[in-house]
């Protein structure tokens, strides 16, 4: 059985989610945390729940979703792993940090990359890469069939979807891979989003304004 924590970090509210399982490994997925609390709150949960980060993994890297990249990688001794077409917004990650007011140090590059039909696994667990762009050049979610779960990033959010104004964005081609690799997803499916709340397949499929 996999666990699920939702953490909300720095000044975007991102979310950062650690999943982990029986055997105590976890993935670090969007590591956003910025402020010093922030990154000893994440500490803090993995130590007091006896945790072994095995994975550091990103839906995709804005800024935002970077924050607390080197933060990890230091203190975890843990790879970066992202899709190859994200490496852009690594080496841009400061410039836009300054375009919202957020001064953040730079990133350095990843260590490897996953592709569409990959699977990342941790202890007795794995995840599924399906490859969504259109919010960002490289973007992914991560879907777990076995307890019917997806870390959806900024793809989609609850009766909403990702932006598609920055650079390599595209309205129609997130749409298109919503609706053709999120949507035939089981209804039931719960999506944890990049911000905000939790939704499910289901609901965003009757009442997402944006998919009708």
């Amino acid at each position: 059985m996999i666990q699920i924590k939702k953490f909300t970090f720095n000044p975007v509210q991102e979310n950062t989610i650690v999943l982990s399982d029986e055997t105590g490994e976890c993935v670090i997925v969007d590591a956003g945390c910025y402020f010093d609390d922030e990154r000893d709150e994440l500490d803090t949960y993995i130590r007091q729940n006896n945790l072994k980060p095995v994975q550091l993994i990103n839906t995709h890297c804005h800024f935002d979703h970077i924050m607390g990249v080197a933060h990890c990688r230091a203190v975890y001794k843990l790879p970066l792993t992202i899709h190859p077409a994200e490496s852009v917004l690594i080496d841009q990650a400061v410039a836009h940090g300054d375009l919202f007011g957020i001064p953040m140090e730079p990133v350095d590059p990843a260590d490897q990359y996953f592709n569409e039909g990959d699977e990342i696994r941790f202890g007795n667990s794995r995840l599924q890469v399906i490859a969504a762009p259109g919010h960002s050049p490289g973007g992914v979610v991560f879907y777990n069939p076995e307890e019917k779960f997806l870390i959806a990033g900024d793809v989609l959010f609850y009766g909403s979807i990702g932006r598609t104004d920055l650079p390599g964005g595209s309205y129609e081609q997130l749409v298109g891979n919503i609706k053709n690799k999120l949507l035939t997803l089981p209804e039931e499916t719960v999506v944890y989003c990049g911000h905000g709340p939790e939704t499910s397949i289901g609901f965003e499929k009757k009442n997402n304004p944006f998919l009708s």
